[in-house]
C-alpha cells in the first residue's frame, strides 16, 4: 500500500493551461478591439482628406468648364431652370461611385452631378468645409469669386464597409492563432510541469517497501528542495520503520525460546498432576501459553510482512506453494476431511511472487477459516481458472460494519475462538507488496450464509 495517493484535486496542468490560453484570447481581442479604434480614426481621417482633395481639385477644372460653356454669364434667377448636366464617368459598366458630387451655383442650384449624385441639391448648406448628415459625409469648395460651390458627398456606408472589412482581416486569423496557441500552450505546459509528475511518481512508489532517496540532481531547481524534504521525511519514517520492525523480530524471536521451554515444562506438570485437582490450573497455563506463542508467530509475521518480503524478482509457480500448504494442514489436523480442496481444470497461479509471501498469506486465512469458521462445515479452498484463490467457510452472515472492522489490526469479530487479530492485516500488507489484494465477502459467494476470503492477483 503506498503511503501517498493520488488526490483528486483539480489538476495544476489543466489550470494553468486554461488560464494561459483565456489571458492569450483576452489579450488578442483586446490588442484587435484597440486597432479597431485606431483603424477607424486612421480610415475617418483618410476619407475626410480624400474627400476635401477632390473637391478642391474639381473647383478649377468645373469653373474652368462653365465658363468655356458660358454657363456662368447672367445672374442665376434670371435663367430659365435646366436640368443639370450629367457627366459620364465611367460608369456606363455599372461600376459604383464612392464619391459623388454637385456643382451648383450660389442660388443653389444644380449645374453639374456626377452620375450617381441626385438631380435634387444635397441638403448641404453653401459654406466651404466639412458637413455630414445621416448618411453623407460632405465637403464643399468654392471658387474665388464664390460663384461656383462643389459639393462632394462620401457616403457612411462605404466608411463602414472598409471598417468591416478590416475588421474581419483582423478577426479571421484569430479563428486559426487562438486554437494553435493553444495547443502550443499545452505543449509547453506540458513539457514544463512534467519534472512535478516525475516527483510525483517517484513519491507514490515509496512504501515501507521501498524507502530509497529520491535522486534530486536530476530536478529543476524549484524541485529540489520538494525532494529534500520528502528525503529528510522516508529517512526518519525509515529510521522508525526499522527500529519498529527490529523491535518487533527480536521480540518475537527472543519470546518463542522461552514460550516453548515454558510451554514443555508446563506439559510435563500436567502429565505429572494426573487425578490431582492442580491439573485444571496447569492446563489454564499451557492454554495461555500456547496463546501467548501464537501471537509470537503473529509478531514474527508481521516484521517479515513490514520489511517488504511480498516482492520477487522472478516467477514462481504459487500453485504448487498452495498445494504444500494445504498438506502440511492436513498432516496436523485431526479430522483432515474438514479441509476440501478444488481446483479448476487447466487453472495454474504463476507470477513474479514471494513464495514465502504467498504461504505466511494462506496460513493465516486457512487458519482464520479452521478456528472461527463452523465446525460442522467443512473449509474449501478453490483456485479457479484465472488464478484466483478463495478459502470458504461456513459462518454467520456479517454486514459490512463487522467486514470493514476486522480488517483492522488487532481486531476480532464476534467469535469465541482464540486469536490475536493479525492475521488479515498480515495477510492484507503482503497482497499490497505482491500488487494484489484481499476481499471479504459475507454471505460467500453463492450461498446464504458463511464467509469467502478471496485472493485476487494481477
Amino acid at each position: 500500500m503506498n503511503l501517498f495517493r493520488r488526490s483528486a484535486g483539480p489538476s495544476m496542468t489543466r489550470r494553468l493551461i486554461l488560464s494561459l490560453t483565456f489571458a492569450m484570447t483576452f489579450l488578442w481581442l483586446l490588442a484587435v478591439g484597440l486597432g479597431l479604434v485606431v483603424m477607424e480614426e486612421e480610415l475617418a481621417e483618410i476619407f475626410d482628406g480624400t474627400l476635401q482633395d477632390t473637391a478642391e481639385r474639381l473647383v478649377p477644372l468645373v469653373v474652368d468648364d462653365l465658363e468655356h460653356r458660358g454657363m456662368l454669364a447672367g445672374p442665376a434667377d434670371d435663367t430659365p431652370s435646366a436640368a443639370p448636366r450629367q457627366l459620364q464617368t465611367g460608369n456606363s459598366s455599372g461600376d459604383h461611385e464612392y464619391l459623388i458630387y454637385q456643382v451648383r451655383d450660389p442660388s443653389g442650384r444644380v449645374l453639374i452631378r456626377s452620375h450617381d449624385a441626385p438631380e435634387k441639391a444635397f441638403d448641404a448648406p453653401l459654406k466651404a468645409g466639412f458637413w455630414k448628415d445621416a448618411t453623407y459625409q460632405f465637403y464643399t469648395a468654392t471658387s474665388d469669386d464664390r460663384r461656383v460651390f462643389i459639393q462632394v458627398a462620401d457616403a457612411f456606408e462605404n466608411r463602414e464597409e472598409a471598417v468591416r472589412e478590416g475588421a474581419i482581416a483582423l478577426f479571421l486569423p484569430l479563428i486559426f492563432l487562438i486554437p494553435v496557441s493553444g495547443m502550443m500552450i499545452w505543449l509547453v505546459v506540458r513539457r514544463a510541469v512534467r519534472p512535478v509528475g516525475e516527483l510525483r511518481r517517484e513519491i507514490e512508489t515509496k512504501d515501507g517497501g521501498n524507502m530509497q532517496p529520491i535522486d534530486a540532481s536530476m530536478l529543476p531547481r524549484e524541485l529540489q528542495p520538494i525532494a529534500v524534504s520528502v528525503n529528510l521525511l522516508m529517512t526518519r519514517l525509515r529510521t522508525a520503520l526499522d527500529a519498529e520492525r527490529e523491535f518487533t523480530s527480536n521480540s518475537a524471536h527472543e519470546l518463542r525460546t522461552p514460550i516453548a521451554g515454558a510451554l514443555a515444562q508446563t506439559q510435563m506438570l500436567i502429565a505429572e498432576l494426573s487425578g490431582s485437582p492442580s491439573r485444571h490450573r496447569a492446563g489454564q497455563i499451557e492454554a495461555s501459553l500456547t496463546r501467548l506463542s501464537h501471537l509470537a508467530e503473529k509478531l514474527l509475521q508481521l516484521s517479515r510482512a513490514e520489511a517488504g518480503i511480498g516482492i520477487a524478482d522472478k516467477p514462481a509457480d504459487l500453485g504448487r506453494i498452495l498445494e504444500m500448504v494445504l498438506t502440511d494442514f492436513w498432516r496436523s489436523m485431526a479430522d483432515p476431511a474438514r479441509l476440501v480442496f478444488h481446483q479448476a481444470p487447466g487453472a495454474e497461479l504463476l507470477g513474479p511472487f514471494s513464495e514465502d509471501a504467498f504461504a505466511i498469506v494462506l496460513r493465516n486465512l486457512i487458519e482464520n477459516a479452521l478456528v472461527h469458521g463452523t465446525r460442522e462445515k467443512p473449509v474449501e479452498v478453490f483456485l479457479d481458472d484465472g488464478g484466483t484463490v478463495r478459502i470458504v467457510n461456513g459462518a454467520a452472515a456479517m454486514n459490512d460494519a463487522e467486514l470493514a472492522s476486522i480488517r483492522k489490526r488487532f481486531s476480532r469479530g464476534k467469535t469465541e475462538a482464540a486469536g490475536s487479530g493479525l492475521g488479515l492485516s498480515i495477510v492484507e500488507r503482503l497482497l499490497g507488496q505482491m500488487n494484489g489484494r484481499l476481499v471479504l465477502l459475507s454471505p460467500a459467494s453463492g450461498r446464504d450464509d458463511g464467509f469467502e476470503a478471496r485472493i485476487v492477483l494481477p
